[in-house]
């Protein structure tokens, strides 16, 4: 276990063991969770980044743009009471430290050898919640073993970006100390 590097981060993580009766209903959120299965804008942009029909516009307005346009879709949608439901987890628990391909969390509920189906909320431009299967290695470290390639890329960077920040207090600390 000496071998996996982590870093600190605080970030909320809703799982549950599978099993046969459920993995279906997580197999469908996950693929629902997938950046394939976008809303109508994202799919949109999708085709106009294709044709080349962006290439003269601002990216960083863009995005912000169509997130702005997804907040009203959801608020339209909260107001209409469509708003979308995520399954519900046995467990929801503090991750207290990650790696690029782990978590540590603060309660003990893996099972060595047993895999999970997890939520974690990301805050992260935009915020939204990665879908996971991780695999337990011991009570309080799971290894990731599936996720979303647009997600991963972003786990990878806020990992990156976690690390940098543990740097940078480290050298704070040298200096003052």
């Amino acid at each position: 276990m000496s071998d996996i590097r982590f870093v600190p981060a605080v970030l909320k993580l809703h799982l549950e063991a599978l099993h046969e009766n459920n993995s279906e209903n997580f197999r469908r959120e996950y693929t629902a969770l997938s950046e394939y299965e976008e809303d109508a804008i994202g799919q949109w942009l999708k085709i106009a980044r294709a044709r080349g029909e962006t290439r003269d516009t601002d990216e960083v307005l863009l995005n912000l743009l169509v997130e702005l346009h997804k907040k009203v879709d959801e608020l339209t949608a909260l107001v209409k009471n469509e708003e979308k439901k995520l399954l519900t987890l046995a467990h929801t628990t503090e991750i207290l430290e990650i790696g690029f391909e782990h978590i540590r969390i603060e309660d003990p509920l893996f099972d060595k050898g047993r895999e999970y189906y997890g939520r974690i909320e990301m805050p992260i431009f935009p915020k939204r919640e990665m879908a996971l299967y991780l695999k337990g290695i011991e009570p309080y470290v799971a290894e990731i073993i599936l996720m979303h390639e647009k997600d991963m890329k972003d786990w990878n960077a806020y990992v990156v970006a976690k690390e940098r920040a543990m740097i940078r207090e480290l050298k704070k600390g040298k200096k003052n100390g």
